[in-house]
């Protein structure tokens, strides 16, 4: 038996603001349950909550069966943790005392071979062998092989930042999936997968006799995989949630029935408020003058003060209204050339033109270097000029290469991270960085800052710092600063990944009528299909251009 209940969850920013009001709803044993709403809603702050990760200002998570839990960050790790590091870290409490005592022990015994140090090690690995350490070192191989093609003990000292945030994302996936944990917690599970990894998860969640609650924006995803969908919708004293008892077939037209009944009983309830307070005013004037209307004048205030202390009807939810506009400029016919380029230990040399007004998507699985190109364009190409500097200062890595990637006349590339990690930033509060500006684009005084912001449902976000954003207002930030840093080669590593379905159809509205050439990085399936030509980066090794999106590229063929 596995199940989970969110009961009356209330939670509160720092700030003072309400951000979650009396969320409640369960997931039932066996359940495949999609969380889904607006950027900034608190999805991951209620995942916060039930993981144990934050204390909510109200309300209990009640559940049985223990819990496995896949956080954002999953993907993104950039830190000196080990495969092991990562296995370790949703394996059982026990297991991961065991496995911390063993680490220190290890350590203690390289600084000092004494006795009583290497009887300390000795005990720590008794402890490991009670806690069966050895057998879920076994099962951690048979994680490690399927996720990335290499035995645990080749994989478990790999640093995780050398993996890529597919790969990274695939061995947590393996490890929840396939280990004891009844009830998993996801938290955007499908970023960094390519099709395949995306189509294998849509299986393994539909095919799981575990309870999953799972967060996504990804439409083909949770159409596939999710048999229940609870949406936190937007209200004036915080998020509250909406239950769907369906699948994603019927949740749009369920959604725009519940919303247009809200919307009928709101009228009438205010149809019958105007009514009361008509009564009265006209029985009060009318009871001045004869005092036999006095009870019927008392009756009606009883009858108004019982209507309103019962209430309105629920408020039809809040709706963002997202506006991009990403204007672009002309630039030289020839947008980027490159010629016998090779990204060094990932793919063989490979010529490619791409001209002005391209919309061109990079296509491929995992590892095979996509976001490499996309960092090495972003930094100017092989032979930057000052024409062709980032817009932003991104501190990237230069990426090995041989052969050049050369940018065209009046090409100014513009790059949205995947991971979002911006040093440059980090611990400024929105108002902040729109107010400074830097030296490719106007700082804005408050009021202009604010419209801007509201523009992308950024507005309530003004005081936040960019870390403290969620992963889709983050990702609408850095859209929000191309626009006004005038570039003209938009660079978009996986831009749509934490974007709520909304402000992905603003995004592909925007590139639809930008000035200028796009090249996007993407595992979106039906982002994918708006843009016109695909750079398919091989299983083989090989570059080349296909007429229509590929997605079966298989994982690139390379010692591990």
């Amino acid at each position: 038996m596995a199940h989970m209940d969110i009961a009356d969850i209330d939670y509160f920013l720092p700030d003072g603001r309400q951000l979650l009001d009396g969320v409640s709803f369960r997931v039932g044993e066996g359940v495949k349950t999609a969380l889904v709403g607006p950027n900034g809603t608190g999805k991951t702050t209620l995942f916060g909550i039930i993981a144990g990760d934050l204390a909510a200002d109200g309300g209990t998570v009640t559940r049985s069966g223990t819990l496995g839990v896949m956080r954002q960050f999953i993907g993104r790790v950039d830190d000196e943790s080990t495969v092991r590091d990562l296995l370790v870290s949703v394996a059982p409490e026990a297991v991961r005392a065991a496995a911390r005592a063993l680490d220190a022990a290890e350590d203690a015994l390289i600084e000092r071979d004494e006795e009583p140090v290497q009887l300390a090690y000795a005990h720590a690995l008794t402890d490991w062998a009670d806690v069966g350490g050895y057998e879920i070192e076994a099962f951690w191989d048979d994680v490690t092989t399927a996720a990335l093609g290499v035995p645990f003990d080749r994989a478990k000292w790999r640093s995780v930042r050398t993996l890529s945030g597919g790969e990274q994302k695939r061995v947590m996936l393996e490890a929840l999936f396939a280990g004891p944990d009844r009830l998993l917690l996801l938290d955007e599970p499908d970023n960094y997968l390519d099709v395949p990894g995306k189509q294998w998860l849509e299986r393994k969640i539909a095919e799981s006799d575990k309870s999953v609650l799972f967060i996504s924006h990804d439409r083909e995803l949770i159409a596939h995989a999710a048999t229940r969908i609870v949406t936190l919708e937007p209200g004036a004293s915080g998020a509250t949630a909406w239950i769907h008892g369906g699948g994603f077939d019927s949740y749009h037209r369920a959604r725009e029935d519940r919303n247009a009944r809200l919307d009928e009983l709101r009228r009438r309830w205010d149809e019958e408020h105007a009514k009361l307070r008509a009564l009265v005013l006209r029985l009060r004037e009318k009871s001045k003058f004869n005092d036999g209307m006095a009870a019927r004048y008392h009756a009606a205030q009883t009858r108004l003060a019982k209507f309103e202390e019962a209430g309105p009807p629920e408020a039809v939810p809040l709706r963002q209204h997202v506006s991009v506009r990403l204007s672009g400029g002309r630039t030289g016919k020839r947008a980027l050339v490159c010629t016998g380029l090779e990204l060094t230990g990932l793919m063989r040399p490979f010529d490619a033109e791409i001209w002005y007004g391209d919309r061109v998507a990079v296509l491929g699985a995992n590892g095979s270097g996509k976001s490499h190109f996309l960092r090495l364009l972003a930094t100017g190409g092989t032979d930057p000029d000052a024409g062709h500097l980032p817009i932003q200062d991104l501190n990237l890595a230069a990426v090995p290469h041989t052969g050049t990637a050369a940018l065209g006349a009046r090409v100014r590339p513009g790059y949205f991270a995947q991971t979002h990690a911006r040093p440059d930033l980090s611990g400024k509060t929105l108002l902040d960085i729109l107010h400074r500006g830097n030296e490719h684009r106007d700082g804005m005084g408050r009021e202009a800052a604010s419209r801007v912001l509201d523009r992308y449902g950024l507005a309530r976000a003004a005081e936040q710092r960019y870390d403290d954003l969620s992963g889709g207002q983050q990702a609408r930030l850095q859209i929000l600063l191309l626009e006004l840093s005038g570039v003209t080669m938009l660079l978009l590593d996986e831009p749509t990944d934490n974007l709520d379905l909304h402000s992905a159809d603003a995004l592909e509205q925007a590139i639809t009528e930008f000035d200028g050439t796009v090249v996007t990085v993407t595992h979106d399936r039906w982002f994918a299909r708006t843009f016109d030509r695909f750079l398919i980066f091989g299983s083989d090794g090989a570059v080349y251009e296909s007429p229509s999106p590929v997605w079966d590229e298989s994982r690139v063929q390379r010692a591990r």
